[in-house]
Order: C-alpha cells, then structure tokens, then sequence
C-alpha cells in the first residue's frame, strides 16, 4: 500500500549550490541502487475497461474530466526468429495510451468516482517484430545490428527512407497527446474504411464526461496517428502533408503550440536535402486551413533534433540547438536512428533562435539571436514584455548531449554496470543535470539577417528544477511565475520529486516522493475563477500525476494542491502502468479549458 508520507521541504536560492553537489554526489555514490523502477518497463498489461479505481482523500469535483497519458508500454518481444527482441532506449518503447476518467459521483455531489482504461497502441508493429525480429522503421536510439554487412546497411537505409505513405501507420508514436487538432478532418478514422469518430463517453451512475471529438498521438516527425476518445482503439493517421502539400519533410515537432485565444495551431516541419528548410506553419481552428507563415534556411538553419518550441501573443520563437544531424540531416536512415546521426558535441555550435511574426499584419521572420551552445528537451513558456519589444523564454537547458544517452534503458535498470559506468564520470554527469534558464530577446537590438546575442537572465540548477515542466494552462504566452517539474536528486536513476518553483524569489517547494516512488509529469489543472470579478490565481489548481510505487509494482493516480504541493487524495491502481512521456486533461465544464490545456502537451 502506497505510503501516505507528507514530505514537503522548502529551498531558496541560498540552497540551490549544495543541493546540486548533493544529487551529484548521489549518483556517483550509487544512491539509486535501491530504488526499483522495472515494474514500469517489464510484464505491463492493458485494461481496456474502464474499471472503477478505489479514491482515498480528496480530488475535488472541479477537476472533473479526462487525463490521457501515453509513453512507452512494451520494450521486449520474445520468439522472433532471432531471438528476443529488446528494445533499448526509453523513448522508443512500443505505444501504450491511458485515460483516467474523473466523474461526479452520483450519490455525492462534493465527492468523484476515477475509472481507468488502456490501449496499446501499436500491435501491428509488434507483430512484424515478432515475424522478422526487426524493427525496419527508424527510431530513435534503437542500435542497429552490429553484424551488419555494408550491402544490408544500404539496403536498410534504403527501405527505412522509402517506407510507403500506407504503411506509415505502423510506425511508433508515443509522446504527446492532441485533442481537436484542426485540420485532419479527412484524415479522421482512415485506417476504418473512413470512419468519422466521435467522442462517446463511458457510464458512470447515469453521468457522463463528455470526451473529445478526437484524439490524436504526436511525435518527432511528420506522422501522428488517431485514437478512439472513447476505446483508445488506433483508428487512423496522417503526415503533415494532409495540412499542406509543402509539408514533406521527415521531422518536426512532438509539441505543437496552441494559441490560447482562437485555439490555431502551431508547429514547424523540417526538411533535407540540398539545404535544410524549417517551415513553420499555423493551421487556423475556425476554417482548418494551413498557411505557412515563415520559411527558415541559410545561415545558421541546421538539420537538428528539436522536441518543442516557443509561442507568444504575437511570435513563435523557434530555437535550434547544438543538437545537429549529420549530412545535413540525412545521415538518420543511415544510423537507422537519431542518436547515432547527430554529430559530436561541439562548443562553437551556438543555439541559434529565430523570431517569426505570427501576426496577420506582418509574417515571417523579424530578428535572430544566438546563445551557448546547449541542448533541451523541453521550453516551458514564453511571453512579451515591453509592448511586445522583448520576448522572454523558459527551458530546461542541458550543458550538452549527455542527458541522451542517461535514458538508455541499461543505465535506468541497472544492468551490467552501464548505470555505474555513465555515472562515475563526473563531467558527464555535469552534462546530465539541467538548469532552468532564463532567455530574453532583444527585438529592438535584433536583425533578420544577422544573429546578436540573447541575455540570459538566470538558470535554477537541478535538482530545484527538473523534466516534464509544466504551468497553470491559462498563464500559457502570458507571463507566468510558477514552474511545476519532476528533479533528479540521484536517488533513482529516473526523477525522483516533484517541485514547484517560484521564479521570482528562486523558492522551490519538493513534494519529496517516498522511496521507490517514481513520478510521472505533474498535469496542471486549474481551479476557475467564480463571479465577474475573481481573479486567477496563477497556482490556484491541482497536480495528476500519474506515480509508480516500484516496490509493490503497483501505479496510482495522484492529486496534490498545486498551491501548498501538500498531497490531496489518491486512486490507487493493483497493478502498474509504464513510466510515460506527456499527458492532456480535458474537461467538458469550460471551453476555455478544454481549448487551452490542449495546448500545453509538455513534455
């Protein structure tokens, strides 16, 4: 049974220096060693359901909804024909999405009842695995065979760049979550004959949560593939191409951006071949149309590996980082994945940030910035100041590369020694850890043909920031004070907490999750404002978090007050569900709501 510990602890900016020599020191001294997380990679099953889930404490009745979540869900596949197919990077973990429904109880209007469903999916693509005991679609660090001949490292890099646009369904997709994208209505339900789905909601005492009309799953390239709302069945797919024709290019973005006032959709497709060329794109929510609304190449436009950008008002701030592909990006169906195309770390690759005017007044690109060279996974927020003279960014900055290699599934589970031996090297355990960094961009001093550099305003070490970053939705492109992430303190080699963090004073609030405890991103859901005059308070709201208890083997639905990080009630599942990626809640009792949270799929 999971513990029912308060383990609260207040930092400030006096702290932050020794708490980070502290999670270093954790991970060279091998303080993760107790700390089990192989329930949330081995023997996970689906629950189609739903199933009711027993509530102990407190989630309050504004909360209603639905949380989706998905990530990784099936890592082995035995008896293919050559042997066990393992897979090894976290991120390439076999699709399995979740729903947790928050419902009105009908016999208590001040309590809920939480029902829990599952789906993988991506059972055609295990079953090829199991005929062939490959994957032939790229990945993202899945190592090829070593055994290779150069005649089948050709031949496979042939196939794996001309997979046919009617099998890239198969493909994995298992990132974020995209409710109502605008757009794909042709698209809708197309491996069912053309089938049109609508959201159907699951039967609770005669109430209903109204679920979205469709849901689709992201990555980081141009495919996304649908989901039933209701069944989580996979019932169809599309490439950007179906946005728009231009739209061809093999990456992009696992985060679009939504604006929060008219619910457009943002992103950017980047492709190869003589020259590198970002497109970035809006794709409007009242008439599904696609236009792109800036082409980046040239000078300091690199084929790179990009998992989220910025939005604000008026801008989409688009950051390419030190992390580089080879050959000008073509170099990934070679390597047959991600990780083993990019270049080598290199400190005079600066990250170079590009302002587009996303405004129907003026379009395309308005100023160009550079910075240290670093790397992320994860911007956080953006916003303007100064009538709209400065732009103000939030990410989770690494120094460099290393922070990929740390997810490979050896280091987190422990085997083989490749957990101590990634560890005992200090400066790459240096590498791993990211701050909180501050960005602002200058428009005034800036030129759309030169770079100037950014100011970096500060950087909050780990572990008083960490992954998975998320904020109260509807501060999303406004200026924003609290930052809700998941720290690695070097108890376990996964995160290890969950922290709220004021970026005014530097206080950071842990929620310090009891041992063996390993949580997944902490979903903002904001408490609305009651009356004409009530004001938002920007952390007035409740953190789900989905938390695998490692020693019992057991997952539970967990609800903290956004505002104290003080733990409000529970669902506790009997069984545990895989360590995921990113997840939407979506509501029914405001529009606003359910327009905004899409947008903010963080990871």
């Amino acid at each position: 049974m999971a513990s029912r510990q308060q383990a609260l602890l207040l930092r400030n900016q006096d702290d932050e220096e020794r708490d980070y020599e502290m999670a270093l020191r954790n991970f060279q001294s091998g303080a993760y060693r107790d700390w089990p997380n192989e329930a949330g990679f081995e023997g996970l099953g689906e629950e189609r359901g739903p199933i009711e889930v027993p509530v102990s404490g407190y989630i309050p009745s504004w909360a209603i909804g639905s949380l989706y979540r998905t990530g990784p869900g099936i890592y082995t596949i035995d008896d293919t024909p050559k042997g066990t197919y393992r897979t090894e990077h976290w991120f390439d973990g076999l699709a399995h999405t979740h729903r947790f429904d928050i419902t009105p109880d009908p016999d208590n209007e001040s309590k809920v009842k939480v029902f829990y469903s599952s789906r993988r999916q991506s059972d055609h693509l295990v079953e090829h695995i199991r005929k062939t005991g490959s994957m032939k679609y790229l990945s993202f660090g899945q190592k090829r065979d070593p055994c290779l001949g150069l005649f089948s490292k050709v031949m496979g890099t042939w196939q794996a760049a001309m997979i046919p646009h009617g099998e890239k369904w198969m493909e994995n997709v298992s990132v974020a979550i995209l409710p109502n994208p605008p757009g794909l209505e042709s698209e809708s339900g197309n491996l069912l004959g053309n089938k049109t789905t609508v959201g159907r909601a699951p039967q609770s005492g005669g109430h209903r949560v109204p679920l979205p009309q469709s849901v689709w799953a992201t990555t980081d390239n141009n495919l996304m593939k649908q989901m039933d709302p209701d069944t989580l069945e996979p019932i169809g797919f599309a490439t950007q191409s179906a946005f728009h024709p231009s739209l061809k290019g093999p990456l992009s973005c696992a985060h679009p951006q939504r604006d929060p006032v008219n619910g457009d959709i943002y992103n950017f497709n980047q492709d190869f071949g003589r020259e590198t060329v970002y497109r970035v794109f809006c794709v409007s929510a009242s008439t599904g149309q696609t236009e792109i609304i800036a082409e980046l190449r040239g000078e300091g436009v690199h084929a790179a590996y990009i998992h989220s950008f910025f939005l604000t008002q008026h801008f989409v701030v688009l950051c390419i980082p030190a992390s580089h592909i080879g050959w000008g990006g073509v170099k990934i169906p070679w390597a047959g994945n991600i990780v083993d195309a990019m270049e080598p770390f290199d400190e005079s690759k600066k990250m170079k940030w590009f302002v587009v005017d996303r405004t129907n007044t003026k379009r395309g690109v308005v100023g160009r910035f550079e910075s240290d060279a670093g790397f992320f996974f994860h911007s956080v927020n953006a916003f303007e100041e100064d009538d709209g003279r400065r732009i103000v960014c939030d990410m989770m900055r690494y120094r460099n590369l290393d922070v990929i290699q740390k997810m490979y599934c050896d280091v987190i589970l422990q085997r083989d020694g490749a957990t101590e031996r990634f560890w005992e090297v200090e400066e790459r355990a240096k590498g791993s850890m990211l701050s909180l960094t501050r960005f602002s961009l200058c428009l005034e001093q800036s030129n759309p043909t030169r770079f100037v550099p950014v100011e970096k305003v500060f950087a909050i070490p780990a572990p008083h920031a960490g992954e998975l970053p998320t904020i109260n939705p509807l501060f999303a492109t406004r200026k924003h004070r609290y930052i809700y992430s998941l720290p690695y303190q070097g108890r376990s080699t996964m995160m290890d907490g969950i922290v709220k963090t004021d970026t005014q004073t530097r206080e950071v609030l842990f929620w310090d999750i009891p041992k063996g405890h390993s949580p997944g991103e902490a979903i903002f859901v904001p408490r609305l404002p009651t009356g004409s005059n009530a004001e938002q308070e920007e952390d007035d709201g409740v953190l789900l978090s989905i938390i695998l208890d490692g020693f019992d083997k057991t997952s539970y639905l967990l609800c903290l007050d956004a505002k104290t990080m003080k733990e409000l009630g529970r669902a506790e599942l009997a069984f545990a569900i895989g360590l995921g990626f990113h997840g939407v809640h979506v509501t029914a009792s405001s529009k606003e709501i359910e327009r905004v949270t899409g947008s903010l799929t963080r990871t």
